[in-house]
Formats: structure tokens, C-alpha cells, sequence
């Protein structure tokens, strides 16, 4: 009979840094528990991964784990792939189908992206959550299963709830067990760790040798901002491996973190009289709107955010686009 080796959060998620060692403290804890979950995170952060870990070090493990992005579907679409449609509940119900709540029956399920839920649909999954019931969509009778339900959206949420966009005693009921998941620029000590992993997976998959990455590209890999988290960092590396020939990473294989990233340790100099933070932040989220005339997404790349933090910031120092002359 094989032996299996048990399969440890810490070889899954690397992450040597203080704080990922306190998120990794907190999901043992949590993976005990029934409570819903709330994670929290920029894009790129692992939310998805860490639900994964959160369920396989649960009582749950050996049930089912499901996962649905509610930016994806359209509102009637996301209530049908989540509570399932009764035959003829609408044109296209041909037959009666069972949702993503019914197939994680003793399992869990994982609702990316929950800031982009409809208001109506909040409302279903407040019921589902404070009476473990459901209805299809165009069913009659109640549907009891045994789900755990962990959310998480790049949102934040409070905001949302503020701005009359969420409802408030749904972000109490999913905040139960809160986790937020630091931005990779936040912990570059973890830099090394997750980039020597990432060349080790591309090794095996391109059936490659690559030693590892020069000093000077490792350097340049840890003052780069990374915007996108750890999926940009993982996509760099995976361009590199293709490209490199030899077997070793340079700097030249990463070209995005070695002009970026050295011209804003270059450029940023503070003044021996200190500065505004808020007002240099300010002055920068300008900047970015002027230099894109006013496009969010691209005014958002320049700052290495996305389209929700740059409207949280238009909105914060209420700024306007200037009227067409």
C-alpha cells in the first residue's frame, strides 16, 4: 500500500514573511471551523487558493469544493448555477437542474468576486446563510444542505455597504471569520521563495534546467511593485522560462521589473522637511487621470491599481473630470 505524504498549507501557498505566517497561524484555526469566511485581497493575492486550503484542512475535505465567480454570470445566470432551475422556470429550462449549493452538499463552497452580487440575489443568499434553505428559481419547495460558504472580492466592502451597494447584514453574516491577504509588494522577503517554486514547476512542465535566477534579477524581482500580485509574478516567470536558453534567469529576462522598478527607486527621494502623504497621493491619482484623459483603467494601470481603488480615491478627494472646452 502507498503512503501518502499529508500535504501542508506551507507547500502550497510559500510564504516565509511574518504576515504569511500569521494568515497561515490563522487558517489552521479556521479550518476547524463551520463559520463562513470572508477573505480579502488585491487581485492576485491567492484568494482562491487559500479557500482551497481552508477546505482541505476542514472536516469537509473529503466532500466536494466548489468554486463560482459572481463577475462572470449575469444575474439571473448566477442565481440559476447557484440554487438550481426548475424545468420551464424560465425560456431556456428545458429541464430541471441542480445548482452549485446542491452538488457542494457536505462540502464548500467558494463565492469569488461576492461584491459584484445583485442586491436581489444578496438577499437569497442572506436566507441560504441564516436558514441553510433554498428554493430553485421557480421551485416551491425548500432544499436543506449542508454547505459552508466562503466569500471574497477585492472590494471593500464596507464602502460598498456605505454606498448602499451591498447589504449590510449580509457583510456581517459573511464576516464572521475575516481574512485579508497582504499585497505582494508588502512582503518581498517571500519574493525568492515563490519565484524559485514557480521555476521548479516550469522546470518539470517545459522539461527544462534552469538553475535558479542571477543576484541582480533577483534584486530588481524584489523592488518591483507588482501590481498584479502573485499571478503577475507567476506569469513573469513563466515568460522567462520559455525564453531563457541558458540556465539561468537574468535581469534581461525580466524586462517589466528591471526598467519599472528602477526607475521608481530612482525617482522617489524624500525631502529632508518630510512630506503630504495624502496630498502627494492626490496629486498622483490627478496625474494618472490627466495622462489618460480621464480613463479609469488606464489611470489605474499607471498606479499599479485597479478600477476599484482608483474610483475609492476619485471619490475620496472628490475629484471631477474638468468640463470640455
Amino acid at each position: 500500500m502507498t503512503t501518502q505524504i499529508p500535504v501542508t498549507m506551507e507547500s502550497l501557498v510559500v510564504g516565509r514573511s511574518a504576515r504569511m505566517k500569521a494568515v497561515f497561524e490563522f487558517l489552521r484555526v479556521v479550518g476547524n471551523s463551520e463559520s463562513t469566511v470572508l477573505i480579502t485581497g488585491e487581485s492576485g493575492t491567492g484568494k482562491e487558493v487559500t479557500a482551497t486550503l481552508i477546505h482541505q484542512s476542514s472536516r469537509r475535505k473529503h466532500h466536494p469544493f466548489v468554486a463560482v465567480s459572481c463577475a462572470l454570470f449575469s444575474e439571473t445566470l448566477i442565481e440559476s448555477e447557484l440554487f438550481g432551475h426548475e424545468r420551464g422556470a424560465f425560456t431556456d429550462a428545458r429541464q430541471q437542474k441542480r445548482g452549485l449549493l446542491e452538488t457542494a452538499d457536505g462540502g464548500t463552497v467558494f463565492l469569488d468576486e461576492i461584491g459584484e452580487m445583485a442586491p436581489p440575489l444578496q438577499a437569497k443568499l442572506l436566507r441560504f446563510l441564516e436558514e441553510k434553505t433554498f428554493k430553485r428559481v421557480g421551485g416551491v419547495v425548500d432544499i436543506r444542505v449542508d454547505v459552508r460558504v466562503i466569500a471574497a472580492t477585492n472590494r471593500t466592502l464596507e464602502e460598498e455597504v456605505k454606498r448602499g451597494r451591498f447589504r449590510e447584514d449580509l457583510y456581517y453574516r459573511l464576516n464572521v471569520l475575516p481574512i485579508q491577504l497582504p499585497p505582494l509588494r508588502t512582503r518581498p522577503d517571500d519574493i525568492p521563495a515563490l519565484v524559485h517554486s514557480f521555476v521548479d514547476a516550469y522546470n518539470r512542465e517545459f522539461r527544462k534546467r534552469v538553475g535558479g535566477v542571477s543576484g541582480d534579477a533577483m534584486r530588481r524581482l524584489k523592488t518591483y511593485g507588482w501590481p498584479g500580485n502573485i499571478r503577475e509574478l507567476r506569469n513573469a516567470v513563466e515568460r522567462a522560462m520559455l525564453l531563457v536558453e541558458g540556465d539561468e534567469l537574468t535581469a534581461e529576462h525580466f524586462p517589466v521589473a528591471s526598467t519599472a522598478g528602477s526607475r521608481l527607486t530612482e525617482a522617489v527621494d524624500l525631502p529632508a522637511t518630510g512630506i503630504d502623504l495624502e496630498e502627494l497621493e492626490r496629486s498622483l491619482v490627478v496625474q494618472a487621470l490627466e495622462r489618460s484623459a480621464w480613463n479609469q483603467t488606464r489611470a489605474a494601470t499607471l498606479l499599479g491599481l485597479n478600477r476599484d481603488q482608483i474610483r475609492y480615491r476619485i471619490e475620496k478627494f472628490k475629484l471631477e473630470k474638468p468640463a470640455a472646452t
